[in-house]
């Protein structure tokens, strides 16, 4: 009991050491920002380590961050013994006292809808059509956000055993009475909506075409494809070979051809505005894909050309110079003298 409270009173002095530097913090942000600190939320913390620190990492988790300590340190018990050395929680010799106590609840609202019906048929009025709850585009929260409920660890049958208690308060007649206590451990999930579709338009000759604009960097590009064509490609009214001296710029528009089988199918009309050479080609063969995947190949191809990253802009973007340095990550030449 004393290690516990040990460990107790060690974690408030931490929690309250780093909340002292994140204040602390929060208001140096503020001073460089120019703003008030008395003012300065978390979404300002947000913006200025955005500005002052900039990262070109397309993964927000491996990007500088400044949060509160209660939301990155893991919540820890409070006390769970009195002044004379009793525990405090009825369960606390069950060795998960916060999941048993769940259970137990759980299971108190499957008896309260279980009387429910044996008072109904009692009486003589049970109804046969019983509105059930509705569970669509949901689905149960997993076993880490469980154990942060609880603030124990719990193992996968004890997991699987919470389920399966919910799963038998769902399948009761009167399960609508504790629809309320289900939806707390039920999580709705993302809609994916599927791009419909444009019906193929004609020109005079009867070609069917198609648009597309891409994007990389500061290139932008809007590209129209002409179907029943011989494979010729023209960037700003010049033929690519010659607007694209390099090869690899080339191999990169043409690659979406390749990956969908339909070399020499279409005629490329290209206008492209910003960036380098590079720049320029990824954007151009991003509006290709796009161009191909609203009108001339079927859904399984259009997932694979979305897994291979043809129809996703290229995040990336040049990193901008720092304070006091040369470049984005250049630092100038130091001398001694």
């Amino acid at each position: 009991m004393a290690a516990a409270e040990e460990r107790r009173k060690k974690f408030d002095t931490l929690i309250q050491s780093e909340r002292e530097a994140y204040e602390r913090g929060k208001r140096h942000l503020a001073n460089m920002m120019g703003e008030d600190p008395t003012t300065f939320t978390q979404a300002d913390v947000d913006r200025a380590l955005a500005y002052l620190l900039p990262s070109g990492i397309t993964d927000k988790r491996a990007r500088p961050v400044m949060k509160p300590p209660e939301e990155y340190y893991p919540p820890m018990k409070a006390g769970q013994h009195g002044p004379d050395g009793r525990p405090l929680h009825f369960l606390f010799y069950t060795r998960n006292p916060q999941y048993y106590e769940l259970m137990h609840n759980t299971y108190s609202e499957l008896l309260k809808v279980v009387h429910i019906e044996r008072r109904k048929i009692a009486a003589g009025i049970l109804e046969s059509d019983m509105e059930a709850i509705d569970l669509a585009r949901s689905e149960w929260i997993n076993k880490d956000e469980l154990e942060q409920r609880c603030i124990e660890g719990i193992s996968e049958e004890q997991y699987s055993r919470f389920l399966a208690l919910l799963e038998r308060i769902t399948q009761q007649p009167y399960a609508k009475e504790a629809e309320e206590y289900v939806w707390q451990f039920r999580n709705k999930m993302q809609a994916i909506s599927k791009r419909e579709k444009q019906p193929i338009q004609y020109d005079e000759s009867g070609r069917g075409f198609a648009f597309g604009k891409g994007m990389k960097k500061s290139a932008r590009a809007s590209v129209i494809i002409r179907d029943q064509g011989s494979g010729k490609v023209v960037v700003n009214n010049t033929s690519f070979v010659k607007f694209f001296p390099e090869l690899q710029n080339r191999v990169q528009i043409l690659f979406p051809f390749n990956f969908v089988n339909m070399v020499n199918r279409f005629d490329v009309e290209a206008t492209v505005e910003g960036g380098g050479h590079t720049g320029q080609a990824t954007a151009i063969r991003h509006g290709i894909s796009l161009a191909l995947s609203n009108h001339f190949v079927d859904e399984h191809t259009v997932e694979q050309m979305r897994q291979a990253g043809l129809l996703t802009r290229d995040p990336r973007i040049r990193e901008r110079k720092k304070p006091g340095r040369k470049g984005a990550r250049a630092k100038f030449p130091w001398k001694a003298r």
